[in-house]
Parts: C-alpha cells; structure tokens; sequence
C-alpha cells in the first residue's frame, strides 16, 4: 500500500484540494481530503491520442521508457505503418511487445492496407482480416480511414471495413485533410468519429460542427497546434492532443506535456486543457486508464505547477514508472523482424533521359504534410536529368524494398542540399526507400546503405557518411531511445552540413510518398496527384 500526498487537480469537477491518495494492488483504494505541506500537484496521466509509434523508430516497449519521463501514461496507436510492411504479424508484434511495458498502448485495426493502388507494400489487410483484428479486446479502434475517396465513392470493401467497426462497438479514426462541405458531411456520416488532419481553423470548425472530434496535432513535421488552438476554449469537450509522428530526438524533450503548457501559455483554462489531455481519449476510445478516481487503476503524475507541466513522478498500475525525468523502466530484448527483398543499385538506375523541356515539381512544405506542385526548367547534363541545386531543385527517387524494380523518379524543392543525398526507408505509408540527392551517384550509395543496413537513414557527403540501421521491419531501431535519439541527431546535423533547411528533414522526406496527402508525391510507381488521385507525367511541355 503506497500514500501520495498533494494538491488532487479533479479535472472534471474543476477544483483542487490537498488530499492523500492511497494506492493499493495498482487501484485507487482512496482519495481523502488532508491538509499538509506538499505543493505538487496530482491528476490523471498524459495521453497521445493519436500516435505511430513506428515512427519514432522505436519499438513500443523503447518508446515507453522515454513517453514516460513526459508523464504519458497512454497512448492510442496505430500500428499502421508496420502492418505495411509486415501485415498482421506486424500488428500482432507491436501489441507483444507493448504488452512487456507498463505504458498502456491502445493499437487500433490498421484500415488502409496498403494505404492504396498506386504504391507498392509489404502486405494486404482486407476486410476479414480487419474483422479478425477488430474481434481482438486488444484492439480498441479501426484507425485512421484514410481513403476518403473509397468513403466518398461508396467503395464496397471500405464500407465492410467500418461496418465491422460498428459491429464490435469501436470507434473509427478518420483522415481526411481539407474535406469540406458536402463530401465532408458524407465521410462524418459514413461512421468517421475523428481527424487528425485539420490544417486550417475553419475546416476543424466545419468538422466539430459535423460532430466528429478534432485531434490537435504537433509532431515532429506536421504542425497544427497554432491554426487550431484558438478553437479549444469553445469545443474543449470535443477536442484532443496528439503528435501523430514523433521522432525520438523530439521525444526525449517532450511529449503531450509540451502541448499543455503551450495552450495554458496562450490564457486557456488549466481545467479545459487537461480535460483534452487527460480525460477525452480515455472515454472516447474506451480505454483502460484510471481517471484518477477511487476505484481506477492508479495511472496518474505529480507534476510542480499547472503553467509548465514539468512532470516528478508517473505512476502506472500504482507503480513509479518515471521520477524528475528518468525513466525507471528497463529495457526488454525484442525481435527484429524484416521485409527487405531489393538488390543494390547502381547510378545508372537513378538516370533519366529528358522528354521534354520542363518538369513537374514536388514543393515541399516545411511543418507541413501537404506539398504543392510547381513547375520548372529541366537540367539535363550528359542526356540525363539531373539536380538542379542552384534552383533548389533536387533529384530524389523510391525504390522499391520489395522486389528489383527500376527506381521511379521526381524532382523537389525545398531541401536545399548543396552537396550529397540523404535516404530513409522510413517513408509513408508502404515504406519503400526515398532519397534526396545532388548527384546520381550520391543518391545510389544512400540508397544502398539503407538496402545494406536492411533499412534506416543515412547522409552521404563528399567525405563523410553517417547512418542509424532500423533492423525492426526497416523502420525501428534496435537500440535504446535515448542512443537511437542521439544518432539520429548526428545524421540530422549532417544533412544540414550538406545545405538542407528543413527543420525536420528526415521526417519531411518521409512524407513525401504519402500519397493520401495532396497534392503532389512520388510512389514506387511513379509520380502522383493526391488532389485527382491519379499519375501524373514528370516531364511536360
């Protein structure tokens, strides 16, 4: 039996009082109103609402030992990104292995996979498999629909897919980034309960209204939290944080607790922040985490002040899991599954005879998951199109990991490189190998690193080369958090040596095949509209 003494936050009640909780075989057993000298304060866990914890190249039980230190208690999951690559058995990985962590990871059903037609995976989840998934108790959601046109189109195998959500009483994410009007009220009616993918005030405004709940996010590349802040104070109860995709540099800073400093920062009420925080995941998805009640599972934090939420201890199941930002979970050995089947390239693959005098370009937008597409000059040198570095025009290309298959290639703006490539095979959603480069050969030896390495990141410059190896299905690091987070600033140090400008390089690069996300990507397949949902030619004009 464990007593904590502190000022009690009843987020729901909006009070505060100076109380002693008593923790008995990981519950609640009370909470007693007693004056004493402790300033600290209690309440209920953090938790990301909305999270691919793939992406922060860790495993879950790694991702844990750094969440916790931010007082995350809880996160919702979706393991999407490796179901990409290895299908069920990666979701079945992921739930194993979060299940040897305190944190109380919520994996959803992962919907779209593959995320579409026009790119390569690793494997298929259709709807019986969803089914199968969705009959577990250790899935708690059908994650995020991304393919609204398959809502809006009344595709069959879609609707089965949420059908089967309904059936078992569980939640379905959405992702539909700019729906509005008609089509948006066709995807809320179809069954979609969230978004995360607001980027504008008006298009979350138009979504609350429709009843579906907004995620505010900020993860390491895409940032909404300032467009849509302003909407909390008004919609708190139908609102919730997330960082979606969070890279383990980022991590080790902070997690949600950053969020909530942030919005109180701005003059919002305490008790309607931590109401989002704390409170809105855990009822909307059912979840299994203790609201700091009598009775609940002791999942709570003690933090000093209520302005910047810096976290002393995190409590799980009534265990001190995390105390002034050292984690006190261990490590776990873990597998390391894979599905790298591609040869090496050699820079002939990446050469690509001209057609016409201009290109289509991919914009890319710094904080952003959108791109635009622009217009430009072809360079050919040698009878080959080639980086244009003074425009800041950049060859990059995806290669297959899955089969031998010719690289297809695009053109970029916005990296900014002066010199070498930069490579990942971290790239959504089906998580084949993008590079970023200056010349054809640079981009070839990136590429084959990360082939080499059966998967990671990498910079290669002139003299110099630095990579992180992402063994676990090609996008998880089989390191620690805080080692993977170390090396992972090294490479992202060295790819601004080289003249890139983005804040977050590696996670821009790894959005750049999304191609659920308009407007223009580049698959596997080749170069794609995600506002007509169709290929597009490189070369015009």
């Amino acid at each position: 039996m464990k007593k904590i003494l502190g000022q009690v936050v009843s987020i729901e009640k909006k009070s505060i009082f100076s109380a002693e909780v008593t923790i008995d075989n990981g519950k609640i057993l009370s909470i007693v109103k007693k004056e004493h000298d402790h300033k600290n304060y209690i309440l209920p866990g953090f938790i990301d609402a909305h999270i691919h914890i793939e992406s922060s190249m860790l495993v879950p039980s790694e991702f844990a030992r750094l969440a916790v230190c931010h007082g995350t208690v809880a996160t919702v999951s979706d393991p999407h990104e490796i179901a990409n690559v290895l299908g069920v058995e990666g979701v079945q990985f992921m739930i194993t292995n979060g299940k040897k962590s305190p944190l109380k990871f919520h994996f959803g059903a992962p919907s779209c996979v593959p995320a579409t037609s026009f790119e390569t995976a690793g494997a298929i989840i259709d709807s019986e498999g969803i089914k199968e998934l969705l009959a577990s108790p250790d899935i708690y959601y059908l994650a995020e629909m991304m393919n609204y046109p398959g809502v809006l189109y009344n595709d069959p195998e879609v609707y089965k897919k949420i059908a089967w959500a309904k059936h078992y009483n569980k939640p379905v994410d959405g992702h539909a980034p700019g729906l509005r009007g008609e089509e948006a009220k066709k995807y809320c009616a179809a069954g979609i309960t969230t978004d995360h993918e607001c980027f504008t005030k008006e298009e979350a405004q138009e979504k609350l209204e429709l009843g579906m709940k907004v995620i505010i996010r900020e993860g390491s590349a895409a940032k909404n939290f300032e467009a849509l802040i302003p909407l909390l104070p008004e919609h708190f109860e139908k609102m919730m944080f997330c960082s979606d995709d969070k890279h383990p540099d980022d991590l080790i800073l902070g997690h949600i607790n950053e969020l909530c400093a942030r919005a109180v920062a701005k003059g919002i009420d305490f008790f309607k922040v931590l109401k989002v925080a704390c409170i809105n995941p855990a009822k909307h998805y059912n979840m299994n985490v203790g609201l700091l009640k009598e009775g609940d599972a002791a999942d709570f934090i003690v933090v000093d002040d209520l302005k910047d939420f810096n976290v002393v201890q995190t409590y799980i199941d009534g265990e001190l899991v995390a105390e002034n930002g050292r984690s006190k979970i261990a490590a776990i050995p873990f597998e390391t599954p894979n599905n790298f089947k591609v040869e090496p390239k050699t820079a002939k693959d990446f050469f690509l005879q001209p057609s016409g005098g201009h290109i289509r370009v991919i914009e890319a937008l710094d904080g952003e998951l959108i791109t635009k597409e622009i217009k430009a000059e072809s360079l050919v040198q040698n009878g080959n199109l080639v980086s244009n570095t003074s425009a800041d025009i950049l060859k990059m290309a995806v290669v297959n990991r899955y089969s031998n298959n010719p690289p297809a290639i695009g053109f970029i703006k916005n990296f900014g490189l002066k010199k070498g490539a930069i490579a990942s095979s971290v790239a959504h959603d089906s998580h084949n190998i993008i590079v970023v480069g200056t010349t054809d050969e640079e981009m070839c030896k990136a590429v084959n690193l990360i082939i080499k390495n059966r998967g990671g990141i990498c910079a290669i410059g002139p003299d110099d080369k630095k990579s992180l190896a992402l063994p676990v299905a090609g996008i998880m690091s089989d390191k620690d958090g805080w080692e993977t987070g170390r090396l992972y600033q090294e490479i992202d140090g060295m790819s601004k040596i080289l003249g890139c400008t983005l804040k977050a390089p590696f996670m821009t690069l790894s959005f750049m095949a999304l191609l659920v996300i308009p407007d223009l990507k580049l698959s596997d397949k080749g170069l794609f509209s995600g506002s007509t949902f169709e290929f597009v030619d490189l070369q015009i004009g």
